[in-house]
């Protein structure tokens, strides 16, 4: 069965408009400081999306149907708005991995790092984090950060990465952040709190990449 296509809103970037490939997105807003951008699913919404406010639509996903009973969505409640959300992307075709950070109430791209070669999506995710709580640390910042991945998380709460992903001279440079981020969180201390995206609840995750 073929991909359905998507639709990417870039409202903040070097060129804006609805661009048809993740690539001419990509081409707008890697390394463009506080991008903003959003993938969808028809022509129709990218277009009535793009003459709206980004903050319409970043961060609440207007498809979500949840799969949770009304007192479970009560009781994990609802995201902060104020906070930071982080993802990471693996292209399984390349093996090349990205991640980035984004500010949930307006939808700001606050960091994006990669492609990267040769590594895994926990890998990526992990990094995000630790990426965010520097940022976080540097500008005296404590809000909360979110992450969708459970692995990233438990590596963050032992303090280090573990993976089984054997190192090549294409992730020296990877592995070396990796390593790098071990001895920020061992000689670091921070008071944001990291906390779970619940996806089922919530939609998608913001900092997403938009390729599912």
């Amino acid at each position: 069965m073929a991909k359905k296509p998507k639709f990417y809103v870039v409202w903040k970037g070097r060129e804006t408009g609805v661009f048809t490939t993740w690539d001419d997105c990509k081409a707008q807003t890697n390394g463009f400081e506080g991008a903003v951008y959003k993938s969808f699913e028809t022509k129709e919404l990218a277009e009535k999306a793009f003459h709206s406010s980004s903050e319409d639509y970043i961060g609440k996903d207007k498809k979500v149907v949840s799969q949770l009973s009304r007192d479970e969505l009560l009781l994990i409640g609802d995201p902060y708005e104020d906070a930071i959300a982080v993802d990471g992307a693996w292209d399984n075709t390349t093996g090349l991995v990205e991640y980035q950070g984004v500010y949930i109430k307006t939808g700001e791209v606050l960091f994006h790092i990669g492609p990267l070669e040769d590594g895994t999506i926990n890998m990526v995710e992990f990094l995000a984090i630790v990426h965010a709580l520097a940022l976080c640390k540097q500008w005296h910042w404590k809000v909360p950060i979110y992450s969708d991945s459970k692995t990233a998380l438990s590596w963050i709460r032992d303090l280090q990465f573990r993976t089984n992903h054997p190192r090549s001279e294409k992730n020296v440079k990877l592995f070396d952040m990796l390593e790098r981020a071990d001895k920020w969180l061992n000689t670091n201390t921070f008071e944001n709190e990291i906390l779970k995206w619940e996806t089922k609840a919530w939609g998608e995750n913001p900092a997403d990449f938009g390729r599912k």
